[in-house]
């Protein structure tokens, strides 16, 4: 087995890129151009599906490591559960709930007080109601095609050192891609065409839903008023706004990587499926001990989670005042200090963990 340092030295680049991608799974995973890419890839069997969870490893070979990361976990503010009520005198409650963006059967259903909560709702909100209408969301996109192409006369490969350049090129023509066919393309989209596990892919082009889909089918199927929080283009955006270098390196990097990113997307999902989401961003930031307090991490973390949290409570908030809401969310947006929930609370209202 290989050592636990050796393991952190190969994901200490790749961080960056599954932290992107937690995040840019929703945007991306019924984006067709992805879907097109990707046609070219084999079915994957089913030992190829899941990974390993690093947790595991790191409790196994460095219990002091695992726990110093457990206990910043479960000092995590609203770090152990996945399901929080929102109360405001006066009104029914309402819920906020976070979701994991993939269509793994972990973490497809509601968990029960969760779905009796979705049942009772009058309002559901999700971060983009355009899932519905991937046709629509691509014409907002190509309203705005430098999000998705380089529009400038540049390419991918005006980013790539000769030593990036190789790497990429060889990477890429293992899974069935070559370089020249995706050289318009932003970084971004081909770290998800990469980076997901080749089951979770196989599923995606088979059209099977994730939670946040789910949950809007059977809004709209049982009449529930259905919001959205962003858009496409806002997420995008959001992307967007962090520097090309950035998104170059965690290209490459996620390449480098190779299978172990499904390791990390594993140990994702089984905490997710635990409810201990205070334990995510610890579990990211242990598999890259140097990198952790760098300025790509923080201003990926103020561009793709704290700015849109602040943006998603002002778009939320009209629900809580009137009660009877279910706010689903990616999960990754309701731990911490500056996380959802906490920002709700502070907002005036009154939040409660509801644990299964």
């Amino acid at each position: 087995m290989k050592s636990l340092t050796a393991c952190f030295d190969r994901l200490s680049g790749p961080l960056l890129a599954a932290l992107g991608l937690a995040n840019a799974l929703f945007v991306l995973s019924f984006f067709v151009i992805l879907l097109v890419a990707a046609q070219t890839l084999p079915a994957a069997s089913q030992e190829d599906c899941r990974g390993d969870n690093l947790l595991v490893e790191m409790r196994d070979e460095d219990p002091a490591a695992y726990k110093r990361l457990m206990d910043e976990a479960d000092a995590t503010v609203n770090g152990d559960t996945l399901l929080f009520k929102v109360e405001k005198e006066g009104v029914e409650p309402s819920y906020l709930f976070g979701t994991m963006h993939l269509t793994d059967e972990r973490v497809v259903d509601l968990p029960d007080k969760a779905q009796d909560a979705f049942d009772e709702a009058r309002a559901v909100a999700i971060e983009s109601v355009e899932i519905l209408d991937p046709a629509k969301a691509q014409l907002a996109l190509f309203s705005k095609p430098e999000l998705t192409m380089f529009t400038d006369g540049k390419g991918l490969s005006d980013y790539l050192d000769d030593g990036q350049r190789a790497v990429l090129k060889k990477g890429l023509a293992e899974r069935g891609v070559q370089l020249a066919l995706v050289e318009k393309m932003k970084p971004w989209l081909i770290t998800a065409m990469i980076a997901l596990p080749k089951c979770e892919m196989d599923r995606k082009k088979e059209g099977e839903p994730f939670l946040d889909m789910k949950l809007a089918q059977d809004a709209e199927r049982n009449g529930k008023e259905l919001v959205g929080l962003e858009t496409i283009v806002e997420q995008f955006e959001a992307m967007a706004s962090l520097p090309m270098e950035f998104h170059v390196r965690g290209l490459v990097d996620s390449i480098e990587l190779g299978d172990r990113i499904d390791d990390v997307i594993e140990t994702m999902i089984e905490l997710y499926a635990d409810g201990r989401t205070g334990a995510v961003w610890p579990m990211l930031r242990s598999v890259t001990p140097e990198e952790g307090e760098d300025a790509g991490y923080a201003e990926f973390e103020a561009a793709m989670v704290h700015v849109r949290n602040e943006t998603m409570l002002e778009r939320a908030r009209p629900l809580f005042d009137a009660g009877g809401a279910f706010v689903a969310v990616g999960a990754l947006h309701l731990p911490g200090d500056k996380g959802l929930a906490a920002l709700i609370d502070k907002a005036g209202y009154t939040v409660t963990p509801v644990h299964e």
